[in-house]
């Protein structure tokens, strides 16, 4: 009877706990679960270069938009402020103090025996400055105002009246001069054409007596 020896089994024997170790297994666990880890790291930090790529491209489009559209808010503004001045020159333009307009409607209102002396028309301005738009500590705001000019016209007719009775044609001479269609549309219903002096009879160089008077306008005042 044969008897068979193995002498490398207590070789054998350690190896293969040696291939058993849970410490070495959880080493190559470790180790899988490392460069998975780096695997996925990696990944992230790729997708996230990619959103940040994209992300400056949105916001770069958003800041390209975001001026033009101040461009297009500056245009409109300078746009409304070019019209207002081009609107109040066609308002001054149409609707100015015209001394032309205003000869020719004396010339129609002429009465016997009064002698219109002198013509004074006196225009004053009264300027309003600016008012810009501003914001209290509390959050109000006040709307901004334009500047203005408001204008005051005040027209003065002095004459004579040499009449047979002198003053008895002051009155139709300042009807005439209320009834006319260019001093109705200028002076309105609320400014009426006032008589401010009237002198006592008095004698011409050659012996005529007459008597010397003031009639004054006012235009309603307008502001523009």
């Amino acid at each position: 009877m044969f008897i068979h020896l193995n002498l490398l089994a207590e070789a054998q024997a350690a190896e293969e706990l040696r291939r058993r170790d849970p410490v070495k297994r959880a080493l190559w666990l470790a180790g899988l679960l490392v460069s998975v880890m780096l695997v996925w790291s990696s990944s992230l930090q790729v997708k996230t270069m990619l959103v940040q790529r994209d992300l400056s491209r949105v916001e770069n489009k958003i800041g390209s938009r975001t001026n033009e559209y101040q461009q297009v808010l500056d245009f409109q503004k300078k746009t409304a402020d070019i019209e207002m001045k081009l609107g109040a020159l066609h308002q001054l333009a149409t609707n100015r103090f015209l001394n032309g307009t205003l000869l020719n409607a004396l010339q129609q209102t002429t009465v016997e025996n009064v002698q219109l002396l002198r013509l004074r028309a006196d225009q004053s301005y009264l300027i309003t400055e600016e008012v810009k738009a501003k914001k209290t500590e509390s959050g109000r705001t006040f709307p901004a105002r334009p500047a203005t000019a408001t204008e005051k016209i005040v027209l003065t007719l002095e004459a004579k009246d040499t009449a047979p009775n002198p003053g008895d044609q002051v009155n139709r001479f300042k009807e005439m001069i209320a009834d006319h269609a260019y001093f109705q549309n200028a002076l309105g219903k609320t400014n009426e054409v006032k008589l401010t002096t009237l002198s006592p009879p008095q004698s011409q160089p050659d012996g005529r007596a007459f008597v010397q008077f003031t009639l004054e306008c006012r235009y309603p005042e307008k502001t523009r």
